[in-house]
C-alpha cells in the first residue's frame, strides 16, 4: 500500500506545473528612475507599490519604515503610527509585491526582490529627510524579509531594526507531514490558492483585539488564502530568516508574545538567540502575533518607540527577554 502511494505521487509530480515567481519589470519609456508619490512607491524597475504615511505632529525626531507581514498591507500600522507621531516619529509603510494595492497581487516576489525594494525605500526615505534617523519594523513575514535584507551584503542604510513576532518557522522546524504536503502541492498544483480550514481558524488566533480582526476580514486589500507556491516562498524565506539572523549588523529589538499561534515559540527562542550580544528582546505575556495590533499593543508600541529614540535605554515595559532555546 505505502509502495502504490508513492508511486501514484511520483506520477502527480510527473505532471509538475510551474511555480511562479515575480521578476524585475521592464521599466517604460521615460522612467526615472525611484521615486515616493503621495500614495505609492516607484521601486527600482518602475513598479508601483502602494504607499501610506503617517507624519509626524510633533518635531521630527526619527522616522519608521514599516514593513506588513503576510497577506496584509500598510495598514498593518494604523494602530501604532498615530501614537508614534505623536512622539516625533513618522512612519513610511508600504505595500510589498504581490500584497495591497501593489504589482502582482497573489504572486510571491521573492527574497531578492523584497529586500531591494527595502533598500530602495530605505534610500528614498533618508533623501527626503536627510540627518533623521530610520527604524525598520517588520511583522511577521516583513521581519523575515528585513532579517534577510540586514544580514545580506548590501544592507538597507537604516540605523536599527525592531521584529514583530517575525517569520522564521521555515523548512528545518515545520513538521514532517506539514512540510511534505507543501513541497508536493506547490509542485502539483501551484496556481490553486488554498483556503485556510474553518478549524484552523478557530484554532489560530492571530490577536485578542477581535474588533481588529473583523475589520481586516472586510478588508478588501487583506488577502485571504493563498497559491501553494507562494506558501513554499515564505517558507523559503522563513528559512533564511532563521538561519542568517546572526548576521544583522544594526541595533536591533526582536518582540514576541507568548500567546502567539502563528509563529511557533521554539524556532523563535532559537532566533533570538542567535542576534549578536547587545541587542534587544521582549517577551509579553499578554501578547499575540499582531503585537501592535492586541489589546496589550500600548506596552510593544511603546517599546518600538522607545528603542527608536534611546536604543541604548532599557525598552520602557520592562518586559522580560525572550526565553533562551
Amino acid at each position: 500500500m505505502k509502495r502504490r502511494a508513492f508511486l501514484l505521487s511520483l506520477t502527480a509530480l510527473g505532471g509538475c506545473a510551474p511555480m511562479l515567481v515575480q521578476s524585475p519589470l521592464t521599466p517604460l519609456a521615460g522612467f526615472s528612475g525611484p521615486s515616493l508619490g503621495e500614495t505609492d512607491f516607484v521601486s527600482f524597475d518602475g513598479a508601483r507599490l502602494g504607499l501610506t504615511v503617517w507624519r509626524e505632529t510633533a518635531p521630527l525626531r526619527a522616522i519608521i519604515v514599516g514593513l506588513h507581514g503576510m497577506n496584509d498591507y500598510a495598514n498593518a500600522f494604523h494602530l501604532a503610527a498615530p501614537i508614534w507621531a505623536e512622539q516625533g516619529i513618522a512612519t513610511y509603510a508600504f505595500d510589498q509585491r504581490g500584497f495591497g494595492r501593489s504589482v502582482g497581487r497573489g504572486i510571491w516576489a521573492g527574497r531578492e526582490l523584497m529586500t531591494e525594494d527595502l533598500r530602495v525605500f530605505v534610500d528614498l526615505v533618508k533623501a527626503r529627510h536627510p540627518g533623521v534617523p530610520v527604524t525598520v519594523v517588520g511583522e511577521s513575514m516583513g521581519g523575515a524579509v528585513a532579517i534577510c535584507a540586514f544580514a545580506g551584503a548590501r544592507a538597507p542604510s537604516a540605523e536599527r531594526l525592531v521584529l514583530l513576532a517575525p517569520a522564521v518557522w521555515g523548512w528545518s522546524s515545520q513538521p514532517l507531514p506539514y512540510k511534505t504536503v507543501l513541497w508536493i502541492t506547490a509542485r502539483v498544483s501551484p496556481g490553486k490558492a488554498v483556503q485556510p480550514p474553518a478549524w484552523l481558524a478557530d484554532a489560530v488566533k492571530p490577536s485578542d483585539n477581535i474588533d481588529e480582526l473583523r475589520a481586516m476580514g472586510r478588508d478588501r486589500l487583506m488577502i485571504w488564502g493563498a497559491r501553494p507556491d507562494t506558501i513554499s516562498g515564505l517558507v523559503d524565506l522563513m528559512e533564511a530568516a532563521w538561519k542568517e539572523i546572526g548576521g544583522v549588523k544594526v541595533p536591533t529589538a526582536y518582540l514576541y508574545g507568548a500567546n502567539d499561534g502563528v509563529i511557533p515559540e521554539a524556532p523563535s527562542r532559537q532566533a533570538a538567540s542567535r542576534l549578536p550580544a547587545g541587542n534587544r528582546s521582549a517577551f509579553y505575556a499578554k501578547g499575540y502575533h499582531l503585537l501592535i495590533r492586541d489589546n496589550q499593543r500600548r506596552m510593544v508600541i511603546e517599546d518600538v518607540a522607545g528603542f527608536t529614540l534611546t536604543p541604548d535605554a532599557p525598552l520602557p515595559s520592562g518586559a522580560p527577554p525572550v526565553p533562551k532555546p
